[in-house]
């Protein structure tokens, strides 16, 4: 079926350099994101100036087309128009080949770049349902505080085995994402993901201790039984809502999942091959990837916990540092980067302390925004700032980014500026989120302890840094911007 979008597809499909040109492509909130064979085949000015196209950004080895809040409508109608279905996620070339770890001119890709590719090829397609359950949760946990909606209701429940059922059989989708990013049967990713999280998997981390290791220590995990006679090691947290575990795991298995493929005899692979591969990675996810994992999490919770409790100016410096260079971070999309530390701390400590910081950021644009808007009289500009604004204020700052305060510069480094101030605030009173989804107004309720023993403090904290950065930010650009190009009706 025809779409709306059709014709924006075609220009965008023709201006990163023609179907063949293309090796991959996925998409975030708001931008497409290909992975292409030569960048410099791209026509990006012509981009830039397309309706439709908010801005072009090449970085983290990706060649990223800043559409908007439809980037999905969009991103379906090139698939469907460039028959690119093949391509998504950045799985293979038009032969069926897989995908070389190279960037857009040929070369080599760097560790960063390579990371941020996996995160976002990885985490991205789960990005809407996953806001939508943070979402349900924070709104939950907010009603059940002011008596609105208590949790022994139904209704509650019914609700909350949509928002917490998500993040606790994540593993079970991020085996599915995982596999499909390093080209393997996604149903044995899925497989994988399963045996994390099934049911008495998870009571065995009950179960009597048999044993310890690195006990008293920021490292230590217990056995409660034995596979073919090595312990089975379950880190405190278990494996459920876990991120980092699932992902190792499913790249391993996809390395034994070609080898399968290729020794294997074809008559046989069809059920063959997910013995092979699931019945060696799930075990030595228990034995050892689970465990390494563990400690390498545990290592860099240390490190930021370290940081964050410094004497007086640790946690105000950490948290200053987040939100000043966050806005730059999602000006090239690798803001992805910081993204697992997030999941790690919320899957092992059960809230995040890491990037709260960054809430305010949103609110920083917003405000920015605003101050333009009682200034200029082009026309122009504010027709792009007033949707810019509420997109924003809902979280999605790209279109406020590159539409207007970037191009006029001094809004978006006061933007930065004063979101310091404000992420200090935050990081200076350890404020805790308890789960993760929803963005802007939505991401609010995410700061209500649900379990009742710190309330409402940690939204409080937030609410006067929101105040204080739209404040200042608001000022400081009121003063300063020059609404230099006016255009009467």
């Amino acid at each position: 079926m025809a779409s709306k979008y059709d014709g924006l597809a075609r220009i965008i499909i023709q201006n990163v350099g023609g179907k063949d040109n293309i090796k991959g492509i996925t998409h975030c909130i708001t931008r497409l994101r290909f992975v292409l064979k030569d960048e410099s085949k791209a026509n990006t000015e012509i981009l830039k100036q397309t309706d439709g196209v908010v801005s072009v950004i090449q970085a983290g080895g990706q060649y990223q087309v800043v559409i908007g809040n439809h980037v999905d409508h969009v991103y379906d109608a090139v698939l469907s128009v460039g028959h690119l279905e093949d391509k998504a996620l950045g799985l293979v070339d038009e032969d069926g080949n897989a995908l070389e770890e190279e960037s857009g001119n040929g070369q080599k890709k760097s560790v960063l770049n390579s990371f941020i590719d996996i995160v976002s090829g990885i985490l991205s397609p789960t990005l809407g349902v996953l806001g939508a359950a943070g979402i349900v949760k924070g709104l939950l946990a907010m009603f059940d505080y002011f008596h609105i909606l208590p949790s022994t209701s139904g209704t509650y429940q019914v609700l909350y085995a949509f928002g917490d059922g998500f993040f606790y059989f994540l593993p079970i989708i991020l085996g599915y994402t995982t596999a499909k990013k390093f080209k393997m049967n996604e149903f044995i990713g899925m497989a994988i993901g399963i045996g994390l999280v099934y049911p008495n998997m998870v009571a065995l981390k009950g179960a009597e201790v048999i044993g310890t290791i690195f006990a008293n220590s920021p490292f230590e995990m217990s056995y409660t039984t034995r596979f073919l006679g090595i312990p089975l090691f379950f880190p405190a947290s278990g494996y459920t809502a876990s991120v980092v575990p699932i992902i190792l795991t499913v790249w391993v298995a996809s390395k034994i999942y070609k080898w399968a493929r290729n020794v294997v005899p074809e008559v046989i692979q069809l059920f063959i091959v997910p013995i092979i591969v699931v019945g060696i990675s799930l075990p030595l996810c228990y034995i050892l990837i689970g465990p390494l994992s563990g400690i390498l999490c545990g290592i860099l919770q240390f490190i930021f916990n370290l940081i964050y409790n410094l004497p007086l100016v640790g946690g105000a410096l950490a948290g200053a540092f987040v939100a000043a260079i966050w806005q730059v971070l999602v000006m090239f999309g690798l803001h992805w980067g910081l993204l697992p530390l997030m999941f790690i701390n919320m899957s092992t400590l059960g809230y995040d302390f890491i990037l709260p910081p960054n809430t305010v950021c949103a609110w920083s644009q917003v405000a920015a925004l605003a101050a333009i808007l009682t200034v200029t009289k082009d026309l122009k500009l504010r027709e792009v700032t007033i949707p810019a604004l509420i997109s924003a204020i809902f979280g999605v700052t790209e279109p406020a980014i590159y539409g207007v305060t970037l191009p006029k510069k001094k809004p978006f480094v006061i933007s930065c500026i004063f979101s310091a101030i404000g992420g200090a605030i935050i990081g200076g009173f350890h404020v805790k989120k308890f789960t993760n989804g929803g963005l802007g107004l939505f991401n609010l309720p995410n700061f209500i302890d649900p379990t009742g023993v710190e309330g409402i403090r940690n939204l409080l904290i937030v609410l006067v840094a929101i105040a204080v950065t739209m404040v200042l930010t608001f000022i400081a650009v009121r003063l300063t911007f020059k609404d230099t190009e006016k255009t009467t009706a």
